[in-house]
């Protein structure tokens, strides 16, 4: 199943050092991933960054920041090929498609007076309750 995407981030955690302000150090987002057909999906989570794997030369000041970028770390942690775990878009990718099948093919109670054969068929006319 191909999916289009869509990332949103949902909120930020940034913490001071000894020589630097507001770096972010996790984030909450959201994937929206649509099908083929249009059906649609979410998925959220959340992404820690280290203090301590911070890249002091590239540092970008937190009113620098755009989301595109931040998207950027994020998607490059869960699905990039350096990701610390490396299965996790798998697992994403499931459960979307989980959620997409759960919509796609839900289950519908037909009772006899919906039946195809029913002179009432298609008006979606409850059942009466059993006496």
């Amino acid at each position: 199943m191909a999916f289009e995407y869509k990332w949103s981030l949902t909120g930020l955690r940034k913490q001071n050092t000894s020589d630097l302000a507001d770096v972010i150090v996790g984030t909450n987002w959201k994937v929206e991933a649509t099908d083929e057909e249009g059906y649609t999906a979410t998925f959220t989570g959340g992404t820690p960054f280290e203090v301590q794997d911070l890249n002091h030369d590239g540092f970008i000041d937190y009113k620098d920041l755009s989301e595109d970028l931040i998207l950027g770390w994020v998607k490059s942690y869960v699905s990039g090929s350096d990701s610390p775990h490396p299965h996790y878009w798998q697992h994403v990718n499931e459960q979307l498609t989980k959620h997409i099948d759960t919509i796609k093919w839900e289950k519908q109670e037909v009772g006899p007076k919906n039946f195809p054969w029913s002179d009432a068929s298609g008006s979606n006319i409850p059942d009466a309750p059993p006496v």
